[in-house]
């Protein structure tokens, strides 16, 4: 719990601490920006490929192969998902929740990109479309598809439930999924399973506390988000069970709905473009 009360009193500086501008740490001027209209003008003419449904409270993988875009449709009423994703070809590759916040902000839309672990660091998707752009940042400072939740575990509601067994949690359904779809132990998908894209969830940080909070998603069925497959991909998506977030999650009493994950063959990749390589580091750490 956050304290209600300083302990120690300010300095007699205290405002000119505290009145220093900030500075971005990851200016990102230099990094190479996708083309999205390079992109969209590849849509024309696609065809779908293949199509995989989330059940409510559950969680599926699919793939994806390099150049091609895939979608997370609502379908029937609003719903959050959860979104691992690996290389699927080298499973240590996967999403990087935390260097993508620290390039492209707390919540992510159109133009921004996916970026993987290290030692790899390279764009594994982009997003190429976005039907709830229009939602901005509201008068709480929240905003969708986030990338500064972890993603329900039922570690944490053991914890907070003081012994609860409760095995929906979206880390749970992202390991059982993924454990099925490379037959893997169970331990050994766990191990896998790593840092969400909150998709569709709607989020931000208190400004008393600093304290992580969700509200109502405004996703509705219809809206979308889409990215194009930098390289070959192996996804997760669980659709929470705490269904558009309004109240609380990894519970049976959220009206949950599911998930649609749509795959898009291009007639051609998009004008100019190529998979990203590994990234060019060397690796000797000064030594």
């Amino acid at each position: 719990m956050k304290l209600t009360r300083p302990d120690y009193a300010a300095p007699a500086d205290a405002a000119g601490r505290k009145g220093l501008a900030p500075v971005i740490c990851y200016p990102v001027e230099t990094l190479p920006r996708p083309d999205l209209a390079a992109y969209r003008a590849a849509r024309a003419g696609w065809q779908k490929t293949g199509e995989t449904l989330v059940p409510p409270r559950e969680g599926r993988c699919f793939t994806v192969p390099a150049g091609h875009f895939f979608r997370i449709r609502s379908i029937e009423g609003p719903q959050v998902g959860d979104l691992n994703l690996w290389n699927a070809a080298n499973l240590s590759e996967r999403f990087y929740s935390g260097k993508t916040r620290a390039l492209h902000g707390t919540h992510l839309s159109t133009g921004d990109q996916l970026w993987s672990s290290h030692p790899y660091l390279r764009p594994m998707a982009t997003i190429t479309d976005d039907t709830l752009d229009w939602y901005g940042f509201d008068a709480f400072g929240g905003s969708v598809h986030d990338v500064i939740g972890t993603r329900c575990d039922p570690y944490t509601h053991n914890l907070l439930s003081h012994g609860g067994q409760y095995h929906h949690c979206c880390h749970s359904n992202l390991t059982r999924a993924l454990a099925d779809a490379r037959a893997l132990a169970l331990p050994a998908a766990e191990a896998l399973v790593h840092d969400v894209l909150n998709v569709f969830m709607c989020t931000g940080f208190t400004r008393d506390t600093g304290q992580y909070f969700m509200k109502a998603s405004p996703v509705r069925p219809g809206d979308h988000l889409e990215f194009f497959a930098e390289i070959d991909l192996l996804g997760g998506l669980s659709a929470c069970p705490g269904g558009d977030c309004s109240a609380e999650h990894s519970s049976d009493t959220a009206a949950c709905h599911p998930l649609l994950v749509e795959v898009f063959a291009p007639p051609a990749p998009p004008a100019g473009w190529q998979s990203p390589a590994e990234n060019g580091y060397d690796r000797s750490h000064g030594r």
